[in-house]
């Protein structure tokens, strides 16, 4: 684990013992730390029972505590917590901003910050990858994969690349990125927050913590991060300064079989200029980016047969996510025009009342197969464009579909709708879209066997 002894004697407070927190707890009581925490499970108290003080940071006494540090699931703008730190006086920190109070006492290394509404899993695996590819020491963390505390120190050159969530910088206050990426904006988590505005704020403090001199790398396709990127150009310096599009990809786009659709061309332009700021040469990475196998549940192949596609996009949990994993399968030209290919899943807890980001790609839909709270409304709004089943539930709507594709064509989980109607989360969604998938498949293949 990585620890300091920034930390040692100091006394702190922690609220949540899941991955992250008790990364967390680990990190500062073997730095020598005072720690009080609490979980409202007993099975994560159990694990620090009788070496630390067990004590809900909500009506413990905070007193010379340095910090509180919360989860990033604890939503700050409801849960009590925020008013019993700011009455003790005590900040509320997450476990990056313990990362970044460490890092004075680590080998020298540089950080690479991810952050963005869509694509930053994506786009942070794939830099791992590029860099591995080109023999540089790396780990990842932050809002994916084991928590950056509970990983062991890299050797002196290596990096630590971030995928941040605004919840995660919204608690964090001094992590000085050496390249700080964003790759987009759209309306999301807005549960959280005073509105959109606060929560593009909360993405642009990745930028004011970073020193002048570091890399700043910004996407374009949307006002909000162009306006971020316009207010951060007079502050780096100029060859500091990125705004990538991936216009000059696309060709080299199609030999990335993992990385498909204008979004990844974007997360695949943005990994492209971090890695670059890092002092990666392109004759490093090039062959890199044609065996990058991208991630579950993220435009996941999960199967092919007869000529059909099957894709599991189950992160897809709003509409502008969506959007691009319809435009990356745009028709063909058949006999009678352009054929729409994509037979599309769509449905869940929806984040919104419509479908708007992903109305522009109707016109690549062959069929749309509705699901979950969301199924009545999604389907009443797509029927002036394509034909719809209200399936309602997963499995009837794989069946449906593997039933009415033809080769060439794609069946896609795509739901642009959270999962916490029928699944537990995305997750769980997607694999159980695999699940079925598979099982339909062994269904048929032993009916032919029969045959």
């Amino acid at each position: 684990m990585i620890t300091s002894p920034v930390f040692a004697g100091k006394r702190y407070a922690v609220l949540g013992l899941a991955r992250s927190g008790a990364a967390v707890a680990e990190t500062l009581l073997a730095s020598g730390a005072e720690v009080i925490a609490w979980d409202n499970r007993e099975e994560p108290r159990q694990l620090f029972d009788g070496r630390i003080e067990l004590a809900d940071p909500v009506s413990a006494d905070l007193s010379g505590c340095e910090g509180v540090i919360v989860s990033p699931g604890i939503p700050l703008n409801r849960h009590p917590i925020a008013a019993a730190a700011a009455n003790a006086g005590v900040p509320i920190i997450g476990d990056i901003e313990i990362f970044a109070q460490a890092r004075s006492h680590l080998p020298p290394h540089r950080v690479v910050g991810i952050t963005g509404t869509n694509g930053k899993s994506t786009t942070t695996s794939l830099v791992e990858h590029l860099l591995v590819e080109a023999g540089v020491a790396v780990c990842i963390g932050g809002n994916i994969g084991i928590p950056i505390l509970a990983q062991q120190p890299l050797p002196e050159g290596g990096v630590y690349v971030l995928e941040l969530s605004s919840y995660q910088i919204d608690i964090t206050r001094s992590l000085d990125c050496d390249v700080a990426a964003l790759l987009n904006i759209t309306p999301d988590h807005l549960d959280r927050y005073d509105g959109f505005e606060s929560y593009v704020a909360s993405k642009a403090r990745l930028f004011t913590m970073q020193s002048p001199g570091h890399d700043a790398i910004f996407g374009m396709g949307d006002s909000e991060t162009a306006s971020i990127a316009a207010s951060e150009s007079t502050r780096h310096d100029p060859g500091r300064f990125h705004q990538v599009d991936g216009a000059a990809l696309v060709e080299q786009q199609k030999q990335w079989p993992s990385l498909q659709g204008p979004h990844n061309l974007q997360n695949a332009a943005v990994a492209i200029a971090i890695v670059e700021a890092l002092g990666v040469k392109p004759q490093q990475y090039e062959r890199a980016l044609t065996t990058f196998r991208g991630l579950p549940h993220r435009m996941e192949r999960v199967a092919e047969k007869d000529g059909v596609l099957y894709i599991n996009d189950s992160k897809a949990t709003n509409p502008a996510s969506a959007a691009p994993a319809l435009a990356a399968f745009p028709p063909v030209e058949g006999a009678q025009g352009p054929k729409p290919r994509i037979h599309w899943i769509v449905g869940g807890l929806p984040k919104g009342e419509d479908l708007g980001e992903c109305e522009p790609f109707f016109g690549n839909v062959a069929a749309a197969y509705t699901i979950g709270d969301a199924g009545p409304a999604f389907a009443d709004l797509l029927e002036p464009y394509t034909e719809v089943h209200r399936s309602e539930m997963m499995a009837e709507a794989i069946r449906e579909a593997m039933a009415a594709a033809r080769p060439g064509e794609i069946v896609m989980l795509s739901p642009a709708c959270a999962s916490f109607d029928q699944f537990r989360d995305f997750e769980a969604r997607g694999d159980a879209f695999r699940q079925i998938v598979e099982a339909l498949m062994a269904v048929d293949d032993k009916g032919e066997d029969q045959d």
